[in-house]
């Protein structure tokens, strides 16, 4: 397939006074992986959902496959949902039986690790099989355009790993691949990420076009939950990885002082900032302009 495989032109999305997607443009070319990250609420699964035409814009339009998405186009495209698209009551196999009559395809090749699975109902396999069944029923027809709601949520690293070599090798045929994640080494997997915040599309291109200017602060203390809490009290923009806390954006003399008054030791240095806080920023800068506008 040549040309634009999936095209959205300032695309909103109200539902009454609230705006959940606001005038958002993306385009994904056919062989290529785009990553949709965001926090909980930015508005991706609204998105999504607009540009499958499961869920009509308020304003602007969605080129899908060469037009307009309509049932014809959407035969064209594989899709997994947040809660996977599979019949928990059923079998893998009934569940295979299902989508492969509806698209009047034959049956796919069922994974050896999946075959064990073929009479259990879904409801009864553990996560990862499930997501990977997922990912089979939705590619099963060979569509020429994938759309992935964090498809790994919930499973662990190596079974990530297996998901994202599927998701490759489809892209490797030339396959557009759209698929938005709360993982950030997987957003390193991406040929290119979009970044949501509040319903807007804030940032694109490369992980370090996304990162842009944003600082980070390592903080190492031997009390690293009353030093999150002391600094989030203190209306600080801080994280965990693990159990080291991270700040964002926010003067080093600041952070030492705020931990010297709560009476907690800690040593305070700079490190590369991650895409994980660049959308911690834009989120709490976002919340207060959502503050002020309704004040």
């Amino acid at each position: 397939m040549t040309g634009v495989a999936l095209e959205a032109h300032a695309v909103t999305r109200r539902f009454g006074a609230f705006t959940a997607v606001d005038t958002v443009s993306l385009q994904v070319s056919p062989g290529e992986v785009v990553g949709l990250l965001g926090a909980n609420g930015a508005g991706k699964t609204t998105l999504m959902r607009m540009l499958l035409g499961l869920l009509p814009a308020s304003e602007g339009r969605v080129d899908m496959l060469g037009g307009p998405p309509n049932r014809e186009r959407r035969r064209r495209v594989g899709y997994v949902p947040q809660n996977l698209g599979l019949y928990r009551d059923m079998t893998l196999a009934e569940n295979l039986d299902f989508v492969c009559g509806t698209y009047g395809t034959p049956l796919p090749a069922v994974p050896a690790e999946l075959v064990r699975y073929a009479d259990v109902l879904v409801a009864a396999m553990p996560l990862g099989a499930q997501r990977q069944a997922a990912f089979l029923a939705a590619l099963s027809h060979g569509p020429e355009l994938v759309l992935l709601d964090e498809p790994t949520s919930g499973v662990d690293a190596l079974a990530r790993a297996a998901l994202w070599d599927t998701i490759r090798a489809q892209s490797d045929a030339g396959v557009g691949v759209l698929v938005t994640t709360h993982y950030m080494q997987e957003a390193q997997q991406c040929d290119r990420l979009l970044l949501m915040a509040r319903g807007r599309l804030v940032g694109q291109g490369s992980e370090a076009d996304l990162i842009g200017d944003t600082r980070a602060l390592a903080v190492r203390t031997d009390d690293w939950a009353a030093t999150f809490a002391a600094l989030n009290a203190a209306q600080v923009p801080v994280i965990l990885d693990g159990r080291a806390v991270r700040v964002a954006d926010t003067d080093a003399d600041d952070v030492r002082r705020i931990l010297e008054q709560a009476g907690l030791a800690a040593t305070v240095t700079a490190v590369p900032a991650t895409i994980e806080e660049r959308m911690l920023v834009l989120a709490r800068g976002a919340d207060r302009d959502g503050a002020r506008s309704v004040s």
